[in-house]
Order: C-alpha cells, then sequence, then structure tokens
C-alpha cells in the first residue's frame, strides 16, 4: 500500500541536489509556506527506504512543533514519538524515530548520540543552534555521527556570535546547498501568498528618560534611542494610536472572510503583559475576546491548536506563534511589537503567507507602524513582490535583492527610567506598499503551483498496521491507553501497587520497560494483563 506525494518544483530540485550531495550535510533555506517539512520527511522515507533499520532524529525550535511534525510524517508513514525522553531506554523496533527540540537535546545529547548512529537527523530551523552554546553543542555531540544531517531553515542567517555546527559560512553568512525564495515562490504561484503592509503613521508625545517632554510623527527624523521610545509610544496600550490600528485591521478581516470565513488574525505583542493590554483593548473596544496565548500558560500549545482548527477571528501572542507553527488561516497581522530586527520582522510575515487550496486570489496583510526600520523591512520584501512577479523577455525569473542581515536588537530601558507615553494618535490612510505593481497576483491560480511532481513512495516495515488500516502512531496511542487502563483495574482488584503491576506486566511478555514495546508486544500485553483481570474477578 503505497503512498504517492505531490513535490513541488523546488522541492524535486532540491531533493535532487540532496541525494547527489557529496558528504554528510546539506542546508535548505526555504520560504516559510514553501514545504520545508515535505521535503525533508520524503528525503528522509527515501533514504530510509536504501538503509533498512536507519533511524530518523527531527529537532525542533519548540515544543508546540514536536507533535507537529509528528503528524506530518505520519502522512507519509513515518512513525516518529514525540513524546520521547532520554529517560525511557531503547526505542521500540516498530518506530521510525524521535522528535525532540533544542533545548531537550543540550541535556540528553549523550542519549541522542545513541540513536543517531548512522541516522538521518533534520535540524529544523538550524538558526536556533545558535541561541545558547549549550544547544549549538548539543547539536555536534548529538548529531556527529549521523550518516545525513538534513538543515532546515526560512530564511538566511549570520552567525555573528557563534558559528552553527554543520553549516558553511562565508563572511559569517550560512552557506545555503540550495535556496528557494519569498520571490520564487510568488512566481511559481499557488505557493505562497502575496503580503501586503498597511503603514499607519502617527503623532505621539512622551517624556524622554531624562524627563524631556518630545513630540513626532514617524516622519520626523530621530536618533536611535527617540526612534525606539517613539515606537514604544505609538504601542502603548493607553495611547489612540494602537485601537485605532486594530479597528482597521479588524475590518480589514472582516473583509478578507467574505471570501475565507475561516480567515483569522494575529496581534504580535511586546511581551506578556503588553498581550493582556490587547486583550482588553480588543474585548473593550472591538467587543472581541481574542484568545491569548502566552509561554507561561501550560495550555498556550493547546490553545494554538484549537485556535488554528477553529474560525475564531484573532489571537495574540508573544513568541509563542514562532517559525513552523502551521495556521494557514491567518491572512492578517498586526505588528505591535518593540522588537524591530529583520529576522524577526521576516519571520512574523512568514506566518501569513501559507498558501490555502481552493480559495483562489489570497492577500495578505500585516499592519505595520510607519517606524522607518519596519518601513525598510517591508520595503525589501515589497520589492521581491513586485520584481520577481514580473518575468524578463527571455522568460527567465528576476534575481533577488541579496540583502538580509539581521539588525542587532533594541536596548531594553531601565526598569526606572522616567520615560513615559503621553499620547499617540494614528493619523492619515493605511499607505500599501506597492500594491499596484503586482496586477498578477490578482489572477486564479492553480491551486498546485507550477510544476508539481507525483513521487510513489514504497510501505516501509512497521509504518502501516495492515490488520485495522491505521497508522502505528494511531494504534500505538490506542493500545498504551488500554494498557494503563488495564494497569489502574489490576491494582485495584489484586491490592498491588501500579509499579507491581506494570513490572509483573512486563514479565508476562519479557519486556523490560513498556516505552520499549513495540505494537506487538503492547497488544500481548493487553491480551496477558486481561486473563489476569477475569481470574481476579473470578
Amino acid at each position: 500500500m503505497g503512498r504517492t506525494v505531490r513535490l513541488r518544483r523546488w522541492q524535486r530540485e532540491a531533493l535532487e541536489r540532496f541525494e547527489a550531495r557529496p558528504d554528510a550535510d546539506f542546508l535548505a533555506v526555504a520560504t516559510p509556506g514553501a514545504g520545508k517539512t515535505t521535503f525533508a520527511l520524503v528525503a528522509a522515507r527515501r533514504s530510509l527506504g536504501q538503509h533498512r533499520g536507519q533511524r530518523v532524529v527531527v529537532i525542533a525550535p519548540t515544543q508546540a512543533l514536536k507533535r507537529q511534525w509528528a503528524d506530518a510524517a505520519a502522512q507519509v508513514d513515518l512513525h516518529l514519538e514525540h513524546e520521547w525522553s532520554a529517560g525511557q531506554g531503547a526505542l521500540p523496533r516498530d518506530v521510525h524515530g524521535v522528535v525532540t527540540t533544542y533545548q531537550q537535546l543540550a541535556s540528553s545529547a549523550t542519549a541522542l548520540r545513541a540513536l543517531a548512529v548512522g541516522s538521518f537527523v533534520i535540524l529544523d530551523e538550524l538558526h536556533h543552534a545558535g541561541d545558547d552554546r549549550a544547544w549549538g553543542d548539543g547539536v555536534r555531540a548529538a548529531c556527529e555521527p549521523a550518516r545525513s544531517r538534513l538543515a532546515l531553515s526560512g530564511t538566511p542567517f549570520r552567525s555573528d556570535t557563534q558559528s552553527i555546527p554543520f553549516v558553511r559560512y562565508d563572511d559569517d553568512e550560512a552557506v545555503p546547498d540550495y535556496e528557494y525564495g519569498y520571490g520564487e515562490a510568488l512566481a511559481d504561484r499557488g505557493v505562497v501568498r502575496p503580503v501586503y503592509f498597511p503603514r499607519i503613521d502617527g503623532l505621539m508625545e512622551w517624556l524622554t528618560p531624562d524627563g524631556t517632554h518630545v513630540s513626532a510623527s514617524f516622519a520626523d527624523a530621530l536618533d536611535a534611542d527617540l526612534r525606539s521610545q517613539r515606537l514604544r509610544t505609538a504601542l502603548a496600550v493607553d495611547g489612540e494610536w494602537l485601537p485605532e490600528v486594530l479597528r482597521q485591521a479588524h475590518r480589514q478581516l472582516r473583509r478578507v472572510r467574505d471570501d475565507h470565513p475561516a480567515a483569522a488574525g494575529l496581534v504580535i505583542a511586546t511581551d506578556q503583559e503588553h498581550a493582556r493590554g490587547i486583550t482588553a483593548l480588543m474585548r473593550s473596544r472591538l467587543g472581541i475576546e481574542p484568545v491569548l496565548a502566552l509561554s507561561e500558560d501550560p495550555r498556550a500549545a493547546d490553545r494554538i491548536a484549537r485556535f488554528a482548527r477553529s474560525d475564531e477571528p484573532w489571537i495574540i501572542a508573544v513568541r509563542m506563534i514562532s517559525e513552523g507553527v502551521d495556521i494557514p488561516r491567518l491572512r492578517v497581522g498586526v505588528f505591535a511589537t518593540t522588537t524591530t530586527t529583520e529576522l524577526f520582522f521576516r519571520q512574523a510575515v512568514g506566518r501569513l503567507v501559507r498558501w490555502t487550496r481552493g480559495l483562489g486570489t489570497q492577500r495578505a496583510y500585516l499592519f505595520v507602524p510607519d517606524d522607518p526600520r519596519l518601513r525598510l523591512h517591508a520595503a525589501g520584501i515589497a520589492e521581491q513582490r513586485r520584481h520577481l512577479l514580473r518575468r524578463r523577455e527571455d522568460g527567465e525569473i528576476a534575481d533577488e535583492p541579496d540583502t538580509l542581515d539581521e539588525l542587532p536588537a533594541e536596548e531594553a530601558f531601565e526598569q526606572l527610567s522616567l520615560f513615559a507615553a503621553i499620547s499617540s494618535v494614528a493619523i492619515g490612510s493605511p499607505l500599501l506598499l506597492a500594491p499596484a505593481d503586482v496586477a498578477s497576483d490578482e489572477e486564479d491560480v492553480s491551486d498546485d503551483g507550477e510544476g508539481v511532481t507525483l513521487i510513489e513512495l514504497p510501505v516501509l516495515p512497521g509504518a502501516f498496521d495492515s490488520t485495522t488500516g491505521t497508522s502505528v502512531r494511531e494504534r500505538r496511542g490506542a493500545l498504551r491507553d488500554a494498557n494503563a487502563n488495564l494497569a489502574r483495574d489490576l491494582a485495584r482488584l489484586s491490592g498491588m501497587s501500579h509499579a507491581q503491576v506494570n513490572a509483573e506486566l512486563n514479565r508476562l511478555v519479557g519486556l523490560r520497560r513498556v516505552s520499549e514495546a513495540t505494537v506487538d508486544e503492547l497488544a500481548l500485553r493487553v491480551e496477558r494483563g486481561d486473563r489476569w483481570r477475569r481470574r481476579l474477578i473470578g
């Protein structure tokens, strides 16, 4: 029972180049929404077909992405354990691999290294390995014995502080082995959405840290400190700039929902207190109860997952909705954060670009303060959008601009600073960055994009349960639940502790620990345990 996978032109080209690589390492940089996950999993799947017994190890940036990777892997009959931990012992023989995070890897490098010997490693958003020295050290220690290391990134990245393992650099710039930019994806049509940037000007008043009164619009030339203070003032929840921008963004979302009823909006807040303030603002000014996703909330990942499946209009987050989080119904965004680096800005844009089949034209909108730094970032993306949607006379696609350097983060103000926002007012109509230049994105495009290739994937051992027609992952989950319920019943009926019951069940099946059990062994454990329960009931 084989699987047919649809690959876009870039995925096919990247796969061919990956399989012809001269050494173990390969870096693919592809714009958010282009299908990096599918490309990587097909590459892993084909490798496992050639190397029987090989494991797959996926390292993701966040906990929320572990389940997403496991779900995507199941679509190509790969069974990846996303709840793996170093203390669980060996992997069951019918599991193809694990999904972990860079943070988890830092403390479990030795255990993961044992799994990685001869394995196929996928390093998702590899630039995060440079966020913490221990993460980079963990990646190097754990992944060094792998047969293949496929690194992915949604944006080109630099190594300004420390180099990231398994990446080639040219003057601190990572050198990709394959690159597929936003402009190329737009030109291919049906891959990503064109994003527009309504820029909102304003008149802000504030007191500087030394008590000086300042009044300025975004058009006024200011030094770096005053620019940051002006942006903070505009984004203050007790001013009038932010409520007006939220009102305009919500009005735009209502228009989008006329053709895309489930379309949603995302507000990127500065910090958790700011996010709560925006929640209260939307409730009082717009009569909307947005979903709030904060990192301190243990249920945040579940909130995001429910929001992705729902038709609720708005979600507010700080950094919870980051690279790889897949919510294709996001069509409108509000950039309400003081983080102004180009890398972060492009990651925010990436939340809005994911194409949805069957909708035809799909413009997305990111409302931004008309701050000169953000204006520059937006203009760079709009320039790609304009020029790369045009065709040269010879039919080739124009070259991308060769600029993408991360700007230094703004310095935080001291807690006891005299800085105080006095007022902020949005002025003028939103300024769209050159929408008229992109008439081609108004055309109805093919849902499949251009150059789609069908690839047949043979069934792997342990991928599918032929008796039930379900994936091993689904079957394993059901059997683990059945084993847990059975152990509770046996403990109650026998008077033994849960540990004693589980030890006896393992002995009956010949297991060292239940976490190492295959699907067949879990089923046998249920069968033997049920016999024991019937004897106790008498």
